[in-house]
């Protein structure tokens, strides 16, 4: 995927979708491309989490004690969990096709939320998101 591609993907994300054009150049800018093949596993559960990660192509399964949580294609970002509170990831996340991500290391992250608080309103509606299906998932 070329640089244009990327920043109309990240427009798309509702996490990014407020920044400027010069703030989506400057996350692609220090944002780590990174390829997984099919059937890889990407994170670790009880891994320590350093990293964001946004699927740019390609898509993952969020796998907990052999059962799928989600599944998440282009667009769709993991890992900030870990990126926020420090602890170690929750699941594991495994490619399920050949995969392409976008990684932004913690430092990064929390450098572009002082600057950009729509980011990080943007993360917290997408965690209510998540813990209201799992919720609705388990009653």
């Amino acid at each position: 995927m070329d640089r244009a591609e990327t920043i109309n993907l990240l427009k798309q994300v509702p996490l990014f979708s407020s920044l400027s054009e010069k703030g989506l150049k400057a996350i692609i800018k220090v944002a780590t491309e990174k390829s997984f093949a099919q059937g890889t596993k990407i994170v670790g559960e009880g891994d320590l989490g350093v990293g964001f990660y946004l699927i740019v192509t390609g898509s993952a399964e969020v796998v907990r004690n052999d059962k799928q949580l989600a599944k998440l294609g282009s667009g769709a970002f993991f890992g900030e969990m870990s990126l926020l509170d420090g602890a170690p990831r929750s699941a594991d996340v495994i490619a399920l096709e050949d995969t392409t991500c976008l990684i932004l290391t913690t430092w990064v992250i929390k450098g572009l939320i002082a600057a950009n608080p729509d980011v990080a309103m943007g993360m917290l509606k997408e965690l209510s998101r998540r813990l209201r299906e799992a919720d609705r998932s388990l009653s």
